[in-house]
């Protein structure tokens, strides 16, 4: 998908342009004011824009400089903020009274000079959310563990698919850890990949975690560090929101082109796979549970998109790392969404080392077919071994593999939205490392996920 409004590589006279801007000499006992990581794009909306950064230090203002006409200006500066020692000196500055649909060129100041590691680069671009239903493209992916891949290829190739919008689905970092600081590192490391920064600074990044930046493997409400595990997440993101009063998590909910999105945090009230599943066992918690129907039962959106890190289908089998291990949550959600006739439900997910397209077929039972869009992963040691796919069928009936686990490949998840038409569309696929697409594409129609209609056997690969 072209989008003209987006530049990854600006003009030269853009460059020198904003080097222009005013600046004032100055030294510092403490060292040279300066950008340590990003600048990396939050959750835009139509008229906002939040660029998260970390700075060497607490000493100094930092800025942002803005512009829709890098070349001619005027540039608009943010109020200057500070960062604080305690949160890392990671920072979180607001664009805003912005323009939907529009491209902004941006420049980070430091003590109101263009960053001195910055200025001979071109400014940044960002792409404001529209205003009304759009075409737009979001890509996703989960596990990415600079240990095992440091270069990480992936993320040319999502630059090189343009998306308007990047989720990481978990597994962002590789923490493994009960060590706060050590988490907050793993995040420095990832965000210094150099393939990585062109996406960080021109696509809005949005992020939920799982196991391994949520602790150590496998790991649940009995986390001993859940709590400073969210503080560090919170320094590193710049997501809409992060929980609610009186329910800590890292779930939230976003809007953009028509589509509702909604983030679950799988880790912070997760009872212990190993539980037996009864009706007691909890996924989400009371609370993320209650908040989800609040949010499916507000959407008013053609396409209600759940994302989470752990996958929703019964592919792992009882006791697995996944919803498997929670059906009677499961059925719960389901049951919901069938009882308020709450259409246009789609599912994503990662954590497995191998994409794959599967589906719960609720049609059955009076609703409507829920697919679970798989991607993973994005730099990691991957799945190389065969599969038994008979043992794997048996294992996740009556759940069905609509496309099949692709092996040996790293890869991240493809959208395109056309939300503009009469019937409201997507269409899903996977992408490696050189950017080429690798299913037959997975396309749903609005109207196909409502009550009563049954899809799932059309969307199987011929």
């Amino acid at each position: 998908m072209k989008n003209s409004r987006r530049t990854f590589i600006a003009t030269a006279a853009a460059a020198g342009a904003a080097s222009a801007l005013p600046a004032r000499a100055e030294t510092n006992p403490e060292g040279t004011p300066r950008l340590l990581l990003g600048p990396m794009v939050g959750a835009v909306t139509a008229t906002s824009a939040p660029i998260w950064m970390q700075l060497s230090g607490d000493y100094f203002d930092a800025q942002v400089a803005y512009t829709t006409d890098p070349v001619n200006g005027p540039w608009k500066r943010t109020a200057p903020m500070r960062a604080r020692a305690q949160d890392d000196c990671t920072l979180v500055i607001r664009l805003e009274g912005l323009q939907p649909g529009t491209t902004y060129h941006y420049r980070v100041l430091s003590n109101g000079k263009v960053d001195k590691y910055l200025r001979d680069l071109p400014p940044m671009s960002l792409l404001t959310a529209p205003a009304a239903p759009a075409r737009f493209r979001v890509a996703f992916g989960s596990c990415a563990r600079i240990q095992s891949d440091p270069e990480q290829p992936i993320w040319r190739a999502v630059a090189q698919n343009e998306p308007d919008l990047f989720f990481w689905l978990g597994d962002n970092i590789y923490g493994d850890s009960t060590v706060p600081a050590t988490l907050a590192m793993e995040y420095q490391r990832q965000r210094f990949v150099p393939s990585f920064q062109p996406i960080g600074r021109n696509v809005p990044q949005l992020a939920i975690w799982d196991d391994h930046d949520f602790g150590l493997d496998n790991y649940d409400r009995t986390n001993p560090i859940r709590e400073q595990a969210l503080e560090v997440f919170k320094r590193y993101w710049a997501n809409p929101s992060v929980g609610v009063p009186g329910t800590p998590g890292v779930f939230f909910d976003y809007s953009y082109g028509g589509v509702d999105f909604i983030f679950l945090d799988g880790r912070y009230h997760r009872a212990p796979d190993s539980d037996p599943d009864t009706p007691e066992k909890e996924f989400l918690g009371k609370g993320q549970f209650e908040w989800l129907k609040a949010r499916l039962l507000a959407s008013k959106a053609p396409f209600k998109v759940l994302a989470c890190g752990s996958g929703w289908s019964r592919f792992k089998g009882p006791g697995g790392d996944a919803w498997s291990a929670y059906l009677h949550e499961r059925q719960r959600l389901f049951d919901f969404i069938r009882e308020q006739k709450i259409s246009g439900v789609v599912l994503l997910s990662g954590d497995t080392h191998f994409p794959y397209v599967a589906c719960a077929p609720q049609s059955e039972q009076g609703g409507y077919d829920l697919y679970d869009l798989v991607s993973s992963a994005l730099a990691q040691m991957v799945a190389g071994s065969p599969m038994d796919l008979g043992k794997i069928a048996a294992r996740m009936a009556p759940d069905q593999m609509i496309r099949q686990p692709l092996l040996g490949v790293n890869n991240a998840g493809i959208i395109d939205f056309d939300m503009t038409g009469k019937t409201p569309t997507l269409s899903f696929n996977v992408i490696d490392i050189r950017g080429r697409a690798l299913y037959a594409p997975l396309t749903l129609r609005a109207d196909e996920l409502v009550n009563g209609v049954s899809s799932w056997r059309s969307k199987l690969a011929r």
